[in-house]
């Protein structure tokens, strides 16, 4: 049979990319051919009109809507990336067997808008624009401070230039357009294109009036949903329509959600910012722990999932409000997962099978670089007993971090940044906590997990 698919997840990196290489390697051993294409942060692989048409089987792997123009007047089967990770077989047979197939109408999509998702996909469309702007930013910061803590600071002695450059650059530009990206991503995943400028106006508001990645989100969903129905819901003469998308909807709704951020949103939210802020930067070593010990589990609660990033978004919010120990113990607790499962396929060799063995010996690299999304294909495989050691090793490891207070300058890279000087406050008890972590996982895992029989300790 000729299969074809997408995979698509919300943030467009570790599940999309699983899910093909699932369905793709259980294709084949099932004797068929398969063509799958990743809409990953770039579309590759990218299926033809010939091969739409000519396919036995259309598999979605989507947790996103997307585009669905392609596949007018056809028969689909839509799954999560997670049931193509867990039970590809199940998937492709039932699909084959036309088992709980939709079909797709032509013309599926309009005027770019992807309303049907719920607020969870909007949130993560709105991560996704964001990333680029922390992630960059953030790690210019960093290396601006190599050169000394006040090197940026033109009154300080150990002024630099290229270091005020760089610091400029991440922080006063790329740090500073991360809100607005995040309410303009949450805005245009809603309403469409249309969604795009009153999101970015609203989420300006949030930054300069101080209700920050709260304000963001917020402000993201009132310009997604009142942009949406101005463009969408209104009905409007075709002799006007142009002149009405084109000058009216922006104006109504950059107007409506500006108004709405300066006098309802924006102060009640930076208070709460401002009062959150002061109690995290008073917690005790106590208190610390306890939080830590609550990033940690819900770091490697679903390893990529809503879980995991509410709380890494937290944390990246909480880094223009000044407080960077939560994303410190974040990423300590989104590194654990796979170094502890690579660390425990050397050790606990007779309880994993030859496949698994292979895998752990990249997670090392996933592990060390914070994707936490390298431990998905073990806890799959064996959801009761690797679920909670990683939830114990990643635990341990923030607890660590929060209780002696360690601060990261940059909000991701993983142990790359703990190179660049002056990034991670506390560097040795940060990498206690990273080996804490690693080993508890690994321990768990292999006291937990059950020894594997011959035969599967060589399936590959």
């Amino acid at each position: 049979m000729n299969i074809v698919g997408i995979t698509a997840c919300p943030t467009g990196i570790a599940h999309t990319y699983m899910a093909a290489e699932k369905l793709e390697v259980t294709a084949k051993t099932l004797g068929h051919n398969i063509k799958v294409e990743t809409q990953g942060s770039k579309i590759e692989n990218i299926l033809t009109q010939e091969e739409i048409n000519n396919a036995d089987l259309i598999l979605l792997a989507i947790d996103k809507e997307i585009d669905l123009n392609r596949f007018g007047g056809k028969k689909v089967k839509k799954i999560s990336t997670a049931q193509a990770i867990k039970n590809p077989e199940n998937v492709i047979n039932d699909g084959l067997n036309d088992i709980e197939t939709i079909y797709i109408e032509d013309n599926n999509e309009k005027n770019g808008s992807t309303n049907k998702t719920g607020i969870y996909n909007h949130f993560m469309n709105g991560v996704n624009y964001m990333l680029p702007f922390v992630i960059a930013g953030g790690i210019l910061i960093a290396i601006s401070f190599a050169f000394g803590i006040n090197a940026s600071d033109p009154n300080s002695e150990s002024y630099n230039k290229l270091a005020a450059a760089l610091s400029k650059i991440g922080g006063d530009t790329a740090f500073q357009l991360m809100v607005p990206a995040l309410s303009a991503g949450i805005a245009s995943s809603i309403a469409g294109r249309a969604g795009f400028a009153p999101g970015l106006v609203a989420g300006t508001l949030a930054t300069v009036d101080g209700s920050g990645f709260l304000g963001g989100m917020i402000s993201g969903l009132i310009a997604g949903y009142v942009t949406d129905a101005l463009a969408n819901k209104v009905k409007i003469p075709k002799s006007i329509s142009a002149l009405y998308q084109l000058i009216i909807v922006p104006l109504v709704s950059i107007l409506i959600v500006g108004l709405s951020m300066i006098f309802l949103i924006n102060t009640p939210i930076a208070w709460l910012l401002d009062t959150l802020t002061h109690w995290l930067n008073s917690l005790g070593q106590s208190s610390g722990i306890l939080f830590g010990l609550l990033i940690g589990a819900m770091m490697a609660a679903d390893m990529g999932g809503p879980i995991n990033k509410s709380i890494s978004t937290f944390s990246i919010g909480l880094m223009s409000a000044g407080v960077t120990a939560p994303i410190a113990a974040c990423m300590v607790a989104g590194m654990t997962p796979p170094l502890g499962l690579a660390l425990a396929t050397l050790i606990f060799k007779n309880k994993f099978t030859l496949e698994e063995r292979t895998s752990g010996k990249s997670c090392w690299v996933l592990g060390a670089s914070y994707i936490t999304e390298g431990a998905i294909p073990f806890a799959v495989a064996d959801p009761l007993r690797v679920i909670p050691s990683l939830i114990l090793g990643s635990a341990t490891a923030a607890a660590i971090s929060m209780g002696a207070s360690v601060t990261s300058l940059a909000p991701h890279g993983g142990i790359w940044i703990m190179f660049i000087p002056n990034v991670i406050n506390h560097l040795f008890i940060y990498l206690i906590a990273i080996i804490s972590g690693t080993l508890v996982t690994a321990l768990s895992v292999g006291l937990l997990k059950k020894k594997v029989s011959e035969e599967q300790i060589n399936k590959i």
